[in-house]
This record gives structure tokens, sequence and C-alpha cells, in this order.
């Protein structure tokens, strides 16, 4: 087995950063990806999403998004900057493999045991898990929803309005995809949004830059760990068109439902009203079934790790996490730095393995 070998498990944003950075390194990252191309979920989202941050602040280590650097790139333009960027590390010398669905992560003898859902198995002292969240839906425990009589909906599975049925479709989450989602459907339907608290709208331009701008004047995206364990109530970015289309009826928020009963919410004091669908913009959770039954993670499915790096597990790394190191972690705009953190650790520890390794059988006195 190479000793400078290190497998990188998802080939979306967070595995392509991390591939860059391995190559760097001098390392020789091999990505594996379950789907047929390396954009991650990407391709699954929602097919109006574009970014909360503009072009010049959303490309990777090594390559700029291009194009009008003002502008909030669509999702197709992100897919196939994603395809871009991974045939830029091929020709760099970085493996690709797709299709190759990672079913388990074991500890080995010099490393790890990678097997693949094809029943290949692959040996590396290192892995990265850079597989996201977007195949773990959180669907949470509200009342009645099991029972309710019309479709649920995640985020994960929408993609246009014609998705749903029906009149009225009530959208849980406050959220930025939640008020986008929201505001489109209510082109054609009567939307009702709803959470725990009221959506905290904050301008996309302030004094005329993008917000980003101000991220990285003010230091806010390399907020430290300390405090990024804390994460805010969520924030959506507005430009001032779902602020209006609130303030003009288009769609309405309303605090949590009591409960769902039939096709009918029950709000809060009682009152009833007919519900045709409900969409969850409720988040997602990290996805990481392969690492299951080797302690690496806690009894919640979460990673037991410290800014990316495995706290049960020398030589296995995360990448892609929600604020796993600062508030930018899970972007496209904040994963390279992180990727470079985590490779740099994980390139020390196999440079041990190495010295090691050159140092046994000891010579004979």
């Amino acid at each position: 087995m190479s000793n400078d070998r290190i497998l990188i498990v998802g080939a979306g944003q967070s595995g392509l950063a991390a591939a860059y950075a391995a190559l760097e390194q001098g390392l020789r990252p091999v990505l594996l990806e379950s789907s047929d191309r390396p954009a991650g979920s990407w391709p699954r989202y929602y097919d109006s999403l574009a970014l909360f941050s503009p072009a010049r602040y959303s490309g990777l280590p090594g390559m700029a998004f291009g194009g009008d650097p003002e502008r909030y790139p669509r999702r197709d333009e992100v897919v196939a900057y994603l395809e871009r960027y991974a045939a830029a590390l091929i020709e760099r010398g970085a493996e690709l493999r797709t299709g190759a669905r990672v079913e388990a992560v074991q500890p080995g003898e010099s490393g790890f045991l990678v097997r693949l859902a094809d029943g290949q198995e692959l040996a590396a002292p290192a892995v990265i898990a850079a597989s996201g969240s977007f195949g773990r839906p959180h669907r949470p425990a509200l009342p009645g929803l099991d029972a309710f009589t019309g479709p649920v909906l995640h985020a994960a599975g929408y993609r246009s309005p014609a998705t749903l049925p029906g009149e009225h479709v009530v959208v849980v989450g406050t959220g930025n995809s939640a008020v986008q989602i929201a505001y489109e459907l209510a082109a054609e339907r009567r939307v009702t949004l709803v959470g725990r608290a009221p959506i905290r709208f904050v301008e996309q331009r302030p004094l005329g830059r993008d917000l980003h701008f101000w991220f990285r004047v003010t230091g806010f995206d390399r907020l430290p760990l300390a405090r990024a364990e804390a994460p805010p109530p969520s924030l959506v970015l507005d430009d001032g068109r779902y602020r209006r289309a609130l303030r003009e009826g288009r769609y309405t928020w309303r605090a949590m439902f009591a409960r769902l009963d039939g096709d009918q919410a029950v709000w809060p004091g009682g009152r009833r009203e007919r519900v045709d669908a409900v969409l969850l913009a409720t988040g997602y959770r990290p996805d990481l079934p392969y690492l299951a039954g080797m302690g690496a993670l806690d009894g919640g499915g979460r990673p037991r790790q410290r800014r990316g790096l495995s706290l049960t597990h020398p030589g296995l790394g995360y990448l892609g996490l929600e604020w796993q190191r600062t508030p930018s972690s899970n972007t496209l705009r904040g994963v390279g730095a992180d990727a470079r953190r985590v490779v740099a650790a994980l390139a020390r520890h196999l440079r041990g393995i190495r010295q090691a390794t050159s140092a046994w059988p000891p010579h004979a006195g």
C-alpha cells in the first residue's frame, strides 16, 4: 500500500477541494463518487437555485468561477464549474472513480480498508469523508406529520412548483432555501411559511457591496471555532424581493402549527385550515453511514471530530460539515481553507508513518 495515497469519499465541492489540497501536499488523491459525475449534490438541487454568494466569492482554490464576478450563479453553472474543476485535477494527477459508492470504511493494519458497493476493496493510510449531508435530509417529528393525508416532501426532493400538487402549500422552515422556494411557489399557489421563530432577513448588498465582501473585510468568515460551535439563527439574504413579497401578501409567515390533522393544519388557538401539501425545508444531517460501527460517530450519527480531524481514528478527516471550523466551512467560498488545514494535518500523519516504517527493523548493534 502506498503511503502517499489518500482516499476521498465524495467528489462534490468538499471532495474536490480536498483533492486540490492533497496534490499541493504531494499526495495521490483518489476521489470516490457514488454518482456518474463529479458535482456532488448540486445536480439534484431545485431548478431555480441560485448561490447566495457572488461568483467572485464562489470559486474553489486555484480556479476562479469566471464570468461577471458580481452575478449570483445558478445551479447548472455550479455543476459545470465543478466538472471543469474536476477535469483540471485529473490532468494534474488526481484519480476520479464515478459510480463508486462506499459501503464501509474499516480500520486496517496500515490505515483503512474501504469497501465499495461492487465488492472492490481499497486500502490507504488516510481517508477523508467529504460526502456532505444531502443524502440525509432532516425530517423533524412534527405533531401529526406522519398521518397527514397530503404529500410531504423535503426540499431535497423539490425541483419546481410542478413537483407539488394542490392550491395551499405549507413550507416548514425560515432559512434561505425555505424562503426562496416559498417565493417561487407563491407565483401560482397560496403559500404559508411556518417556523418556530420569525424570518430574519439581512440586506444582500449593504452600502452597495455584497454581504460577502463585508464577511471578508470583518473576518466573519474566519470566525474561530470556539464561537462558531454555537451558530446564530438562520439569516435570509435578501435584495428586497422576499420582504416585499411578504409585505404584499404573496406568501405569509405564521408561527408553527400546533399539529396536522388529516388534511388540515391546526393553528395555535384552535383554528383549522386545509393544507394540500407540506414541504420541509428543515436542513440536513451529516451523511456518513459508511463509518457506522467503527466508533467514529456519536449516537446521532455526527462525527466525533475537531476542526475536521477525527478524535477516534488517526488518519481520518472530514470536510463539508456545517460550522466545522468557521461559518463558511460547508460552502464553495469556505471549504478550500478547511481542506488545506485538514489535508496538511493528514500529510503530517502520513510522513510520520513513512518515518516509522523506514526506521523498522532497527539496525542490529
